[in-house]
C-alpha cells in the first residue's frame, strides 16, 4: 500500500469514528501544519476561521501543553470566547482532543459527535489513528541534492524547460526529479512540495 493510500485510509477511519466531524493538523512547525484536514460543519468552519479561533481554542492550547487523549469536557483550560459553547450550537456537543509528537513538530486532532461522550476505547482508536498519520507524514530529514535543486528552480519561477537547461539535464529528467520530490514530501502538486520543503527548511 502506498503512503498516500494509507493516509487516505486512516482519514476515512477517523471520520467514521467522528459523526460530528473531525480535524487534524500534522507536524505543526512555526505555527503552521505540514498537512491539515477537517470535516466539521461548514458554517462552524467559517465562523472559526473568521474569528481566528485557532489562536484561542482550548483544544489547540491543550494539544500543545501535553500529549495523549482527553475529552473536551475534561479540558480545564480557560475558554473566554466560549468556543466549546458555540460549537455545541453546531451539533458539536461531545468531543475528544488528541495530541502526539515533539513540541517542535506536534500533531493535534479533534473529533466530535452530538449524541454521547466518546468511550475510552474510541479515544484510544482515535489516538492510534493520529499517531499513525503523524508517522506516515514525517517530513524527510533531507532531500537529495537533485530534488532540492529542482524545487528551488520552481520556487524561483523557472519554467520546466528553463530549469532543465539551467541544471544541464533534459526536461524529462527535470520532471522526474520533481516527481521524486513530490513523493518524498507526500505532496499532490509541485507547488505543495515547494511549500512543504520550505516549511521543513529543506530548501
Amino acid at each position: 500500500m502506498s503512503p498516500k493510500v494509507d493516509i487516505d485510509s486512516h482519514i476515512q477511519d477517523l471520520e467514521a469514528r467522528a459523526p460530528g466531524g473531525a480535524f487534524f493538523a500534522l507536524h505543526i512547525r512555526f505555527a503552521l501544519p505540514l498537512i491539515s484536514h477537517q470535516s466539521f460543519p461548514e458554517a462552524w468552519v467559517r465562523r472559526y476561521t473568521e474569528e481566528a479561533y485557532a489562536l484561542r481554542d482550548p483544544v489547540i492550547a491543550w494539544g500543545f501543553s501535553t500529549t495523549g487523549a482527553c475529552r473536551w469536557s475534561e479540558i480545564e483550560l480557560p475558554d473566554p470566547f466560549d468556543i466549546f459553547g458555540q460549537a455545541r450550537r453546531f451539533g458539536m456537543v461531545y468531543g475528544v482532543a488528541v495530541s502526539c509528537g515533539p513540541m517542535m513538530s506536534r500533531s493535534i486532532a479533534s473529533a466530535c459527535r452530538a449524541d454521547r461522550e466518546f468511550t475510552d476505547a474510541e479515544m484510544a482508536e482515535i489516538e492510534h489513528i493520529l499517531a499513525r498519520l503523524h508517522e506516515l507524514t514525517e517530513p524527510p530529514g533531507r532531500l537529495t541534492k537533485a530534488q532540492a535543486e529542482a524545487l528551488r528552480c520552481v520556487a524561483a519561477g523557472d519554467r520546466h524547460a528553463a530549469a532543465a537547461a539551467k541544471l544541464g539535464i533534459s526536461e524529462s529528467a527535470f520532471k522526474a526529479r520533481l516527481s521524486s520530490a513530490r513523493a518524498a514530501l507526500l505532496a499532490r502538486t509541485t507547488t505543495e512540495a515547494v511549500q512543504r520543503a520550505r516549511d521543513a527548511r529543506l530548501i
